[in-house]
């Protein structure tokens, strides 16, 4: 069995559509590998980059300059898939990376489209991050075998810097959020109704944001999902969703174009 390290991974495709996913704040690109791998067989060139501080020690996501690291990250990304002549870009991500994925089509007009997966955009400060990042650690360092004394303290340190760092998540939050009227694209978002991360609330109230100014939504709702929705028991209707999304997107967008 092939054990993956959370790095950033580059599928290439012939033709000049691509796709970035953009992963969890408690997670790595594992979140995002086997959509990658399902949209490349599919015919899209898919970069996911691994954002500053994760892929190992979670001490490593609090002492990253936080959403300036990870939306250098975002910018990068874009970048890249540009420079490799791939034009025609949507962006994609779950949870914080939907919250970056947003702020990109608000900034970037060129963008086809793109969205989020379980993503609290108008909801954050009410989720339960606070709990989970201390379990997530404590799992970790139990994997690396480090003695339960030592987890204790290493889990009390990041318990004590985690507030910061979730305050600086929250403002950027509030700039998209207040932001959204930017936004043009057609917009997809999914959300679980059984999301123990974030309100289940967020996907509707995001839909009814963004078609208040006139944008084209692609809500989708997976009633027994939980928060991981391209891993979880959502995850094959997910691909699908996006694939049909994305055909109706680059298809519009080759129409504009003629």
């Amino acid at each position: 069995m092939i054990t993956y390290t959370g790095e950033s991974f580059f599928f290439p495709h012939s033709g000049r559509r691509g796709v970035i996913l953009l992963h969890a704040y408690t997670g790595n690109t594992n979140d995002v590998r086997m959509l990658g791998r399902q949209l490349n067989w599919q015919g899209y060139t898919v970069f996911a980059p691994l954002l500053s501080g994760h892929g190992g020690d979670p001490r490593k996501v609090l002492e990253s300059n936080g959403p300036g690291d990870w939306w250098d990250d975002t910018r990068m990304a874009i970048f890249r898939l540009r420079d490799a002549g791939i034009d025609q870009i949507a962006i994609f991500g779950l949870s914080l990376g939907g919250l970056l994925a947003t702020r990109a089509l608000e900034n970037d007009p060129q963008l086809l489209g793109g969205g989020v997966f379980a993503s609290p955009i108008t909801t954050w400060g009410q989720s339960n991050v606070p709990e989970y990042f201390p379990k997530i650690a404590a799992e970790y360092y139990r994997r690396q075998k480090i003695t339960p004394l030592i987890t204790k303290e290493k889990v009390a340190k990041l318990t004590e810097r985690l507030p910061k760092q979730l305050a600086q998540i929250q403002t950027m939050a509030h700039q998209i959020c207040d932001q959204l009227d930017q936004i043009h694209q057609p917009f997809f978002i999914a959300q679980g109704g059984a999301d123990e991360m974030i309100d289940p609330v967020s996907g509707l109230q995001l839909k009814a944001r963004l078609q208040a100014n006139g944008v084209v939504v692609d809500y989708h709702y997976y009633p027994t999902a939980t928060h991981l929705l391209t891993v979880n028991t959502a995850h094959r209707q997910l691909f699908a969703d996006v694939e049909k999304y994305l055909q109706n997107l680059f298809e519009v967008s080759s129409n504009d174009n003629k």
